[in-house]
């Protein structure tokens, strides 16, 4: 099992960004993802998570809802996380996963700062 993230970036405040996260080694459709992010001197924290096969139940932290997506491609394998409206509290390497016992990846670094 493996997920490679990417997308990050430097964006200034207010501004936009899509991260991808490709799996492999499992059956993707067959499993809900979450989004996950890990602040400066901060403990990982839980962001958002979708649903198996069409996704259609989505959940946010209060922290982002209304202001990042989640989505899947399951021909693709991949998760989005959509983010808009950035602000500086958003600075985090950001993680996907299937559930928990799952080696992380590496992760995609997002600073936002102007």
């Amino acid at each position: 099992v493996q997920f490679v993230e990417s997308g990050g970036g430097l964006v200034q405040p207010g501004g936009s960004l899509r991260l991808s996260c490709v799996a492999s080694g499992f059956s993707f459709s067959t499993y809900g993802m979450s989004w996950y992010r890990q602040a400066p001197g901060k403990g990982r924290e839980w962001v958002a998570s979708i649903s198996s096969a069409g996704g259609g139940s989505r959940n946010y932290a209060d922290s982002v809802k209304g202001r990042f997506t989640i989505s899947r491609d399951n021909a693709k394998n991949t998760v989005y996380l959509q983010m808009s409206s950035l602000n500086p509290e958003d600075t985090a390497v950001y993680y996907c996963r299937r559930r928990i016992g799952d080696n992380w990846g590496r992760g995609t670094q997002v600073t936002v700062s102007s």
